[in-house]
């Protein structure tokens, strides 16, 4: 039994995996920390009255959002052109978010 323990202690391939997982699970982990903004806000005020449903949308966008800049800042390496991609991405979730809360361009995707 000792020397099993001994070799998960001493082996670096536990910690490597820890801390592989811990970076591939770091964008899902700041996602969920954002959803917990409305989720605070909604116990102590009357103002902001989200449903599962507007959960579910909000962090089907942020993992979007995230997903898309994490592969952005993988694959493009001149700083050149991720950083117009970034923006634009940014740009058209800022949108979207816009008009599903609160309907800027009166589509029928609009909050009521």
């Amino acid at each position: 039994m000792q020397v099993c323990l001994w070799y998960l202690v001493s082996c670096p391939a536990p910690l490597l995996l820890v801390v592989y997982y811990m970076k591939k699970l770091r964008l899902p982990f700041y996602m969920l920390l954002l959803l917990f903004i409305p989720h605070i806000a909604m116990q102590f005020t009357d103002e902001v009255k989200w449903n599962i449903g507007d959960f579910f949308i909000a962090g089907l966008m942020l993992f979007g959002i995230g997903f898309l800049i994490d592969l952005v800042t993988r694959k493009i390496e001149k700083k050149r052109y991720r950083i117009p991609i970034i923006i634009g991405i940014v740009m058209v979730f800022v949108l979207i978010w816009m008009e599903l809360s609160v309907g800027i361009f009166n589509s029928p995707l609009a909050g009521n």
